[in-house]
């Protein structure tokens, strides 16, 4: 059997183009031979929809959609991720589900047995989960049809009792002898790579093909990185959609494998077409075009800068730099080169005048006492001001340059460096940071050499770096993977071999620095934990834990 894969970019509440992509798509598939074609989970409304499931009207507008898909549907089936009512449950309880269409009707049903309860998706307490699950026959075939995590709670079949019952283990027990799954799962680091070796156990447990469809596009802080998967009974690979792009897909589910394992690029490769991805889709789907970037003469600048070409263009990016007395002669320059490698607009605004206007403002109430962090701060925030207004009067979004180490520990200014719209590197750390910046510049100089040689500079006092405030970055980037990612206490983190004060002290920040994380833009997600809807860490709180 030849299954159509339709692995989709949906855009969450636009019901009219979704659909119309998504019909485009069938059409294809059709013409292409398939006899079955499937779509991502969710895909009418778009995932993740969030409180939008509260809304009669959206679901009044996603039913609506669900029925004129079908009215378009021949006799090829459209397997189709939606919203419905849940008719078992009565009353206006939600369900999410998968439709197959054909012939101009919706012919069955299945609804997800497990909706998420993690922090991303947050629809536990929307839909209302199934208590059963059945094939669909087609063909003389029974097809076992899952939606998302119902075919990871499979992946362990081999380790479960027997009556533990789980949807794929329920389906090949009622004859499915081909499972497919339509899922939207937001990505994180090496997540495709797991989930190949997990939909390779299920394959061969329930010794029957298996294709799953992926979303693929960003949703606000989320990243769907596609990748769908074809295997065969024997768990080898028949086909792999494309990563970070919309893919179409036919596959004969019973063919044997032509190729070999995936080769999967770097996790530099990776986290690049990850956030390209991510700030494309945020920037076009809130109904911007255009972007603009404090360029600094520093690494996260140019890294964002470099994102911000290969996802928008060069013509739809702004780099501005606004020096002040302390900023050195090669952060300018530095940025002049990057702006030029890249093809960008670039404009000099100098902010010295407003500093001195600010800090006249505030000389008596300031007299007397010693310079520190206020003083610095001014410069920051006036930079903050500047790129908003420029956003205000001339349109584009702000995008910020902070990173998650700084964001961790709160080196950052509120009303300053934490502006903007979107925190492109909100989930990288600073090491990263560099890794994929020497990725870009694999085969040419794209960012600058100096930007990659010279120590970190906030650029706010005379010779200032970063590591006079905080140990060098892959110290405490180690530290911090083990207490935000790992949930190590400060006692099994010194165990490893940090100074017990050093981890007292991060550790420290790390709770300290909550509130302006809460205040920061929303950051795009990549990593086992975000900062975030990930990270819902009180404020007002004193536990560390033990040394």
């Amino acid at each position: 059997m030849k299954i159509g894969v339709l692995q989709l970019n949906a855009t969450v509440g636009d019901f009219t183009g979704n659909h119309r992509r998504l019909l485009a798509g069938y059409e294809e598939a059709v013409a292409r031979g398939a006899e079955f074609v499937v779509s991502p989970e969710l895909y009418l409304c778009g995932s993740a929809p969030r409180d939008l499931l509260g809304r009669p009207d959206f679901i009044a507008a996603g039913l609506a959609t669900l029925d004129a898909t079908a009215q378009a549907i021949g006799p090829v089936p459209l397997c189709v991720g939606s919203v419905t009512r849940d008719t078992d449950a009565g009353g206006p309880a939600l369900a999410n589900t998968a439709a197959v269409l054909q012939n101009g009707k919706i012919i069955w049903r299945q609804s997800k047995t497990m909706p998420p309860n993690h922090h991303v998706l947050d629809a536990l307490p929307c839909f209302t989960p199934t208590r059963q699950v059945r094939p669909f026959e087609f063909k003389g075939r029974k097809i076992g049809i899952t939606i998302g995590d119902d075919i990871s709670g499979s992946a362990a079949d081999a380790e479960r009792p027997s009556a533990s019952p789980t949807p794929v283990r329920d389906l090949t027990a009622q004859g499915a002898g081909l499972i497919l799954n339509l899922t939207a799962l937001p990505w994180r680091v090496g997540k495709e790579k797991t989930r190949l070796a997990m939909l390779q156990r299920v394959a061969r447990n329930a010794g029957a093909p298996l294709v799953q469809v992926n979303a693929v596009g960003g949703s606000d802080e989320l990243i769907f990185d596609g990748h769908s998967m074809a295997l065969n009974q024997r768990g080898e690979v028949l086909a792999l959609g494309k990563g970070f792009s919309e893919d179409h897909l036919v596959v004969e589910v019973d063919a044997s494998a032509s190729t070999s394992e995936p080769h999967w690029p770097g996790v530099e490769e990776q986290l690049f077409h990850a956030l390209s991805l991510g700030i494309r889709d945020y920037v076009h789907k809130c109904g911007f075009k255009s972007v603009l970037i404090g360029l600094s003469g520093g690494i996260d600048s140019a890294l964002v800068a470099v994102l911000a070409v290969n996802a928008l263009g060069a013509d739809h990016v702004l780099g501005v730099s606004m020096p002040a007395r302390h900023s050195s002669r090669g952060s300018l320059t530095d940025a002049a080169a990057l702006a030029n490698n890249l093809g960008i607009r670039h404009e000099v605004i100098s902010i010295e005048n407003s500093v001195a206007a600010v800090e006249a403002q505030l000389a008596k109430w300031f007299a007397g006492t010693k310079p520190n962090e206020a003083e610095e701060n001014i410069q920051a925030r006036l930079r903050g001001v500047t790129l908003m207004a420029l956003a205000n009067k001339f349109g584009g979004m702000v995008l910020n340059t902070g990173n998650k180490s700084e964001a961790a520990v709160g080196y950052c200014t509120l009303y300053g460096d934490t502006c903007g719209a979107l925190g492109v590197l909100a989930d990288v750390y600073k090491t990263e940071v560099y890794a994929i910046s020497r990725w870009v510049n694999r085969d040419r100089e794209v960012i600058p050499a100096a930007t990659l040689s010279k120590p970190p500079s906030a650029e706010l006092r005379p010779n200032q770096k970063d590591q006079d405030s905080l140990p060098a970055y892959e110290v405490l980037d180690a530290l911090l993977r083990s207490y935000v990612e790992e949930h190590l206490s400060v006692k099994e983190i010194i165990a490893r071999g940090f100074s017990p004060a050093l981890v007292e002290e991060i550790t420290r920040k790390v709770a300290q620095s909550e509130y302006k994380r809460r205040q920061a833009p929303p950051g795009l997600q990549v990593s086992p934990r975000a900062f975030g809807s990930e990270w819902r860490m009180p404020i007002a709180q004193r536990f560390q834990g033990p040394a």
